[in-house]
C-alpha cells in the first residue's frame, strides 16, 4: 500500500526555507498488498456501520426514555456521542484508503484530524472517570447519590471534560506546524497521530516530545489512577456486603463500565509503550493504533446494550414493533 519515495509538494517561506508539505501520505497495514487492503475495507465499513448504528441507538433511546435521565445514562450518552464522532473522523478516510488507495491527506486536514483524535480520546477518558465516580457514589454512598450527582453537576462534568480535552490538545497542531519537514512525508498509520507526524520532522522535536508526554501523563495517566482508586474502594465496599447476592448484584452494575475502561486503556497503554520504545514503525504499532481507535466505538454500544436491562429491553421492543 505504501508508495516509496514519492515526491510531495511543499509549502515554503519567501526565503526558500521548508515549512511543511502540502499533504501527507497515509498507509494501510505494513506487509499487505492492495488486494488484501481492498477486502479489508468491507469489514471496516461494517464496523463503521455498527459503531454508528449502535451509538446512535443508545443516544436516541436515552433521549426518548425520560426514566433513563439518570447520571449513569447521561454519561453513557456522552461516551456514545464521543465514539460516534471519533469513528466518523477516522473510519471513512481509512475505507477510502483501503478501497481506492487514496493515500493523500492535506496537511491542515491531517493536523485537524490529529487534534480531534487526541482531544476526543481525552474527553472519553474524562467521561470514563466520571462514570467510575458515579459507580463509586452509587455503591459506597447510595443515600447521597441523588444529591451529589444532580443534573447540573453532570452537565458541569461534561463541560469540564470537553474543555479539558480542547485546552490540553489545542497547542498540538501549532507546535507541529512550526517544524520543518524535509524527510519522507509518509505517515505510517491509516490516520494522523501526533507521534507519527512529529517523527517526520528533520529538526529538534524535544518540545513536542516533552509536551506530548506531559499531556498523556496529566490527562490519561491521572484519569486511569483515579479510576483504579475508585474500583479499589468499590471492591472494598462490595466485599463488606454480607449477603453474597447483594454483593454480586452491586458489582454487576460495574461490569459494562469495566469493559469500556479495559477496551480504552489497554490499547492506549500498549500504543504509548511501543511508541516510547522508539525504532521503526512495525506491524505491532499499526495494530495497537487501529485497536485503540476502532475497537471502543464498536464494542461499547454492544457491551452496554447487552448488559443494561433498560437499553436492551427498549431495543428488543423496537425490533418487535418493527416486525409487526
Amino acid at each position: 500500500m505504501q508508495k516509496p519515495q514519492l515526491l510531495v509538494p511543499v509549502t515554503a517561506t519567501s526565503n526558500g526555507t521548508l515549512v511543511h508539505p502540502a499533504y501527507f501520505l497515509l498507509v494501510g497495514i505494513p506487509g499487505l498488498g492492495p488486494t488484501i487492503h481492498f477486502w479489508l475495507a468491507f469489514p471496516l465499513c461494517f464496523m463503521y456501520a455498527l459503531a454508528t448504528l449502535g451509538n446512535l441507538t443508545i443516544v436516541l433511546i436515552i433521549r426518548v426514555e425520560r426514566r433513563l435521565h439518570e447520571p449513569m445514562y447521561l454519561f453513557l450518552t456522552m461516551l456514545s456521542t464521543i465514539d460516534l464522532v471519533l469513528s466518523s473522523i477516522t473510519m471513512p478516510k481509512m475505507a477510502s484508503l483501503f478501497l481506492m488507495g487514496i493515500q493523500e491527506i492535506e496537511f491542515n486536514i491531517c493536523l485537524a484530524q490529529m487534534f480531534l483524535i487526541h482531544a476526543l480520546s481525552a474527553m472519553e477518558s474524562a467521561v470514563l472517570l466520571a462514570m467510575a465516580f458515579d459507580r463509586f457514589v452509587a455503591i459506597c454512598h447510595p443515600l447521597r447519590h441523588a444529591s451529589v450527582l444532580t443534573g447540573c453537576t453532570v452537565a458541569k462534568i461534561g463541560l469540564a471534560a470537553l474543555t479539558r480535552g480542547f485546552v490540553f490538545f489545542f497547542p498540538l497542531p501549532f507546535i507541529l506546524k512550526r517544524l520543518p519537514y524535509c524527510r519522507t512525508h509518509t505517515v505510517t498509520h491509516s490516520f494522523c497521530l501526533h507521534q507519527d507526524i512529529m517523527k517526520l520532522s528533520c529538526t529538534d522535536t524535544r518540545v513536542n516530545v516533552v509536551y506530548g508526554l506531559f499531556i498523556i501523563l496529566s490527562v490519561m495517566g491521572v484519569d486511569s489512577l483515579f479510576i483504579g482508586f475508585s474500583y479499589i474502594l468499590i471492591l472494598r465496599a462490595v466485599l463488606e456486603l454480607s449477603p453474597r447476592g447483594a454483593a454480586l448484584k452491586a458489582f454487576n452494575t460495574c461490569i459494562s463500565h469495566l469493559c469500556a475502561v479495559l477496551v480504552f486503556y489497554v490499547p492506549l497503554i500498549g500504543l504509548s509503550v511501543v511508541h516510547r520504545l522508539g525504532g521503526p514503525t512495525s506491524l505491532l504499532h499499526v495494530v495497537m493504533a487501529n485497536t485503540y481507535l476502532l475497537l471502543p466505538p464498536v464494542v461499547n454500544p454492544l457491551v452496554y446494550g447487552a448488559k443494561t436491562k433498560e437499553i436492551r429491553s427498549r431495543v428488543l421492543r423496537m425490533f418487535s414493533q418493527g416486525g409487526k
